[in-house]
């Protein structure tokens, strides 16, 4: 008759050596999250949300989809305290404010392609997606003669493909870390307050053309903001061309 022990034995045996490949497993993935950073873990594909830099500089980004109600007044602005700025362009509003678009340019500002016709990109295969910035890409360069490099996806939405996508055709993705969310109109003070709170080295800031406080509330950030040392510089002398790589909270880190 066989014992019972020796079968108890290799039980025991067999679950403790499942316990340790378990634990062993977890502390794995525990090392490899802390020097790989999150990003590393999933691989998700991000775009640029800030820059990592010691040099108190920032971007201001206006995104314009429709209308022209304040874009002659931020202009005015931006060329009162002698500042560069990006503009991230849809081209179905560039169809109708072509003098404008001129304007930016001659003023010195940068222009960023924001899609033809706005759409949720997410939704889209890999040509629509190539179809759409390419037309807004056209309608840069027939009317300024440049090409830009810098794509702001429409509302920010973006995924895997979409980002690749971009890439591909030499953009760099653009997103932002700080958010007036002007658009909402919810005051000068709280728009104000919600920008200065969030600003640090590197930040790239979000304004748009239609906003009603946006006119009111600029020359407040950048006057505060130009007093505690900080530049404006336009988002491609801003951010990395090369050697760099995105952590998981979007920020551009110069390897």
């Amino acid at each position: 008759m066989k014992s019972s022990n020796g079968g108890r034995f290799k039980t025991k045996k067999a679950v403790l050596a499942v316990f340790f490949l378990v634990v062993s497993c977890i502390v794995s993935i525990f090392f490899n999250y802390r020097n790989l950073g999150a990003f590393k873990l999933i691989r998700r594909e991000l775009p640029i949300y800030s820059v990592e830099t010691d040099e108190k500089k920032l971007s201001l980004t206006f995104d314009i989809s429709w209308g022209n109600d304040n874009t002659s007044k931020l202009l005015d602005i931006l060329d009162k305290y002698k500042l560069k700025a990006t503009f991230f362009l849809v081209g179905g509003w560039i169809d109708d404010n072509k003098e404008i678009v001129k304007e930016i340019v001659k003023r010195g500002h940068e222009l960023g392609n924001h899609s033809d016709k706005h759409p949720d990109m997410t939704t889209l295969t890999k040509g629509k997606i190539t179809q759409d910035i390419l037309s807004c890409d056209s309608k840069i360069f027939t009317l300024t003669g440049q090409n830009s490099k810098l794509f702001r996806a429409p509302s920010g939405a973006y995924n895997d493909l979409v980002i690749k996508t971009a890439e591909e055709l030499g953009k760099y993705p653009i997103q932002w870390n700080v958010d007036s969310i002007d658009w909402k109109e919810q005051g000068a003070e709280i728009e104000y307050s919600r920008v200065i709170k969030n600003i640090k080295p590197g930040s790239i800031l979000l304004f748009h053309n239609t906003a009603k406080y946006t006119p009111e509330t600029l020359p407040r950030i950048i006057e505060k903001l130009q007093a505690e040392g900080y530049e404006f510089v336009k988002v491609s002398e801003l951010i990395y061309k090369d050697n760099y790589y995105i952590n998981a909270e979007g920020k551009q880190i110069r390897k």
